[in-house]
């Protein structure tokens, strides 16, 4: 049984929303390094793919993993600008490129990604 068009319109303003708080965490957590090691960017990659895998996996809806993915990269190349005091959170630098890169390759591969297809015995 389908769920109703309210339901998945909500689901999808839902998936959006978290989207965007994994979107903004990852921008500034991504620069931190201990060390020549880039542990906020392996972090923020990792936490977005396993988000972007959850929902794809347990809504079998490729919308709301879309929705998810939006949020992340709107939140994303918003904090990239500089703000109105003039500070960056995404400082140009190559952590930062591999950030704005990464989420739109994850929500690419998670969105087309095939079905589950059931199994028929």
């Amino acid at each position: 049984m389908r769920p109703s068009a309210p339901a998945r319109i909500g689901s999808w303003i839902v998936a959006l929303l978290v989207g965007l708080v994994y979107g903004v965490a990852g921008t500034v957590a991504h620069s931190y390094a201990i060390g020549w090691f880039p542990l906020g960017l392996i972090l923020a990659v990792i936490g977005s793919a396993a988000l972007l895998l959850a929902v794809r996996l347990l809504t079998s809806d490729r919308w709301a993993t879309l929705a998810t993915g939006l949020g992340m990269m709107v939140s994303t190349l918003v904090f990239s600008g500089s703000g109105p005091g003039g500070s960056v959170v995404v400082p140009q630098s190559e952590l930062g490129v591999v950030w704005t890169i990464a989420v739109p390759i994850l929500v690419a591969l998670a969105v087309a990604w095939p079905d589950r297809i059931p199994r028929t015995e």
